[in-house]
């Protein structure tokens, strides 16, 4: 089906080459390679910094464009892991996290982006945690934290999020894997005892909305960061499959997974299924400038919704490919970029229906 990206997109592990292997460099060691296609290669994610795009994928492919998309320039990223997330708190200040527990950062608008945390430190730091954290951490989260340091630097990370002010944030990853810093990415500190989330279950997608952070993941699994204690509290909802990504316009707030799965809350109100009309999985959603909601799916197909999220339709976009798309973002005036198996690509959208 997607082949390596399919599996990063989906937060399932990769198959590690041996460290004995002939000619074997660790990803970790290796920067992201010079390619002429790199935006043409499986991307996985894609924001906006200001009024620039930058995508990232596999084997550490980062691409950005300053023109919507005409053109696309590789950045200098210093590691060959696949990326799975990006984004940005300013046009210049952004983070992208992916496969070996890699965690970068950017100061320039995804030009050029430097190591903060790989795989090799975390599971330092999940085994020092877990050492110092008898008698004040839960023993269930400790032994997490030993489980994910035994597996060594394997450790993928799926999404990231910082606050406004680009300090305090939060990464997180397979096998519950989470991680907080407040100073921006610098240092972290594992999290796992401040989720509800005992089954150690994949963590896909972070979203601030409506002033509250949700993180969703698989087994119909959402959380809800309660400020005030300080842990991510779970929220019920009527699914119990994967949840692959989040997206609100600032009053409704939409999850999506598999099987085209939507779930859908108005001002905090309870949760609902929306028929999507959709069969496959849907992997990436953005709000729009003018007020629609567009989702893409593995199948390459674009849904939109003008009218807040109840109903959607399937849309023909001049210059799509009907390919696997994992992630989307708005590219101005009624253009979206896409994400996915065959590179990103801006497509025009429909424009919105005239109200009646």
């Amino acid at each position: 089906m997607r082949g390596r990206a399919h599996v990063a997109a989906l937060g399932l592990l990769l198959a590690a080459a041996p460290a004995g292997a002939a000619g074997f460099v660790d990803p970790l060691d290796l920067p992201a390679g010079p390619s002429a296609l790199a935006a043409r290669r499986p991307l996985l994610s894609v924001a906006r910094a200001g009024a620039r795009l930058v995508a990232v994928g596999e084997r550490g492919l980062a691409v950005y464009s300053d023109d919507g998309g005409a053109r696309w320039t590789q950045a200098a990223v210093p590691v060959s892991e696949d990326l799975t997330a990006v984004r940005f708190a300013s046009p210049r200040l952004g983070w992208a996290v992916g496969h070996g527990g890699v965690v970068l950062a950017t100061e320039d608008g995804g030009a050029r982006w430097e190591r903060r945390l790989d795989g090799r430190g975390l599971a330092q730091l999940l085994d020092r945690w877990a050492q110092g954290g008898a008698g004040r951490v839960a023993p269930a989260a400790l032994a997490q934290a030993r489980d994910l340091a035994a597996r060594g630097p394997d450790q993928p990370l799926l999404d990231v999020w910082m606050d406004a002010a680009g300090r305090e944030g939060f990464a997180v990853g397979a096998f519950g894997l989470a991680l907080a810093t407040g100073d921006g990415g610098r240092s972290w500190t594992p999290c796992l005892d401040r989720l509800d989330n005992p089954r150690a279950l994949h963590l896909h997608a972070l979203l601030e909305a409506r002033g509250a952070l949700y993180l969703a993941g698989e087994q119909g699994l959402l959380l809800r960061l309660d400020r005030a204690a300080g842990r991510f509290r779970a929220v019920p909802i009527p699914y119990g499959g994967s949840l692959f990504g989040l997206a609100t316009d600032g009053r409704a707030l939409l999850a999506f997974g598999l099987r085209g799965t939507v779930l859908r809350s108005v001002d905090g109100g309870p949760w609902q299924a929306v028929e999507a009309g959709l069969e496959a999985t849907l992997t990436g959603g953005a709000a729009l400038p003018d007020g629609r909601f567009a989702l893409a799916a593995v199948s390459g197909e674009l849904l939109v919704s003008g009218d807040g999220g109840a109903t959607f339709e399937r849309v023909s976009a001049r210059g799509a490919v009907l390919a696997p798309a994992f992630a989307v973002a708005p590219a101005g005036d009624g253009a979206l970029a896409v994400a996915g198996a065959e590179g990103v690509r801006v497509v025009a959208l429909p424009r919105p229906r005239e109200a009646p």
